[in-house]
């Protein structure tokens, strides 16, 4: 088995690009299950989010595929143009991206909480439309459980830091305060929700769009007003600041409707979607002042984060090396339970005319023959895996590969 992964992400690729490869959960599941229907491939993962996206695969070691060739392939696009956009991760090189991408290590904002449920969501996507794999589960599982790991024993600062809370940072380092402003976010998911709660922190006066058809079941942060998203053009002359977080395939603010709108003041637009909520023309007019995303990373790691750093760092070693002793058993607990299985026929038949013997009824007899059975295979198990916990991996090989041979010549 092979562990491969393509990802492109903030680090070489505009929102613009990422938004070409990025997916919803509807289309992801509907390429998971094209590529898991390519012979050699065992099980795939998509993780999309705003900064990256990352096609993770398990396959036969002798799968001789291109991911790159094969998300074209989904995308409808020249393989050839896009190349220099992606990395490519095999192996151990790729497990360990994972786990430092998993506890926001390799984040725009350093230690942020996101991408755990982004990991945990991308997983849980895979199970319901059934192509993952055993491989995959285990190690999307492991990276999950390291990254609370390191959320929980190490602090970082910028931890519980959001996009919106760093651009509410930068607008105050340009003199721009949200307190008292009066703003709009438009979508209420989970970045939404985040973008309000920030604003309404900073204490802004804060109105949350909804869908109308979805308006009776949602719900919005607490002290927010909410609107249908229908009317969101005409609270938008009264709004020093306007957030756009939606996973809509079209734009919620063109150069179009702004047009349509007197502004008597300047506003601010801060579009924190991929792909783009905003049609970026409407940076050209005047009073406008519209940021992406990418307009709010985080690059520079303090001096004061390297204790945490360390830290980080020898938890996810320790949990990427459990992750290894499951991988390189996974395929030796077949030949464990077969060893079991010949070792428990063995006792059976040298105990079966003593058994025989015995003054039992035939019902006790069975009994008494089944819970020695039963005994007899945890004494095995315990004895085999506590093997394999204290002996070299190549000299508990030989032991199994020795009692193959037992048996074999039994």
């Amino acid at each position: 088995m092979s562990i491969c992964m393509l990802g492109i992400d903030h680090n070489k690729a505009s929102v613009d690009m990422r938004a070409l490869f990025s997916f919803t959960k509807k289309n992801a599941a509907a390429a998971m299950e094209q590529l898991k229907k390519k012979e050699g491939i065992q099980g795939c993962i998509i993780l999309s989010t705003c900064n990256r996206m990352e096609l993770w695969v398990s396959a036969d070691e002798d799968w001789e595929g291109s991911l790159i060739e094969e998300l074209c392939l989904i995308k409808e696009v020249d393989p050839t143009q896009f190349c220099q956009y992606f990395v490519s991760r095999e192996g151990r090189d790729a497990v360990n991206h994972l786990f430092h991408l998993t506890c926001g290590l390799k984040s725009q904002i350093l230690g942020e909480d996101q991408i755990i449920t982004q990991v945990k969501d991308a997983l849980s996507l895979a199970r319901e439309n059934y192509v993952t794999d055993s491989v995959l589960e285990v190690l999307f599982r492991m990276a999950v459980t390291a990254a609370k790991k390191v959320k929980t024993d190490v602090t970082f600062s910028r931890a519980n830091v959001t996009a919106m809370d760093r651009a509410v940072s930068m607008l105050k380092e340009q003199g721009f305060s949200m307190k008292g402003k009066t703003c709009m976010v438009i979508g209420n998911g989970e970045m939404g929700k985040l973008a309000a709660q920030t604003m309404q922190k900073a204490g802004a006066s804060v109105t949350v769009t909804v869908r109308q058809y979805r308006s009776g079941m949602v719900t919005i942060p607490k002290g927010c007003a909410r609107i249908n998203y229908g009317e969101r053009m005409e609270l938008l002359p009264d709004c020093e600041v306007v957030v756009s977080a939606t996973a809509s395939p079209n734009y919620t603010l063109t150069r179009e409707l702004m047009e349509s709108v007197c502004l008597s003041h300047p506003v601010i637009l801060i579009d924190l979607a991929v792909p783009r909520d905003i049609e970026p023309e409407i940076r050209q007019m005047e009073g406008i002042t519209l940021y992406d995303i990418d307009d709010f990373q985080i690059t520079a790691v303090g001096d004061y984060l390297k204790d945490s750093l360390e830290q980080a760092e020898a938890i996810l070693q320790e949990k990427e090396d459990e992750f290894y002793d499951w991988y390189d058993g996974r395929d030796l607990i077949p030949r464990i339970q077969e060893i079991k299985e010949d070792a428990v026929t063995d006792l059976e038949l040298r105990i079966h005319k003593i058994l025989g013997k015995l003054p039992l009824e035939e019902k006790e007899r069975e009994e008494l023959r089944r819970s020695i059975e039963t005994a007899a295979g945890k004494v095995v198990n315990k004895m085999m895996f506590g093997l394999k916990d204290s002996l070299e991996k190549d000299t508990f090989l030989a032991c199994v590969e020795g009692l193959e041979k037992l048996y074999e010549e039994g």
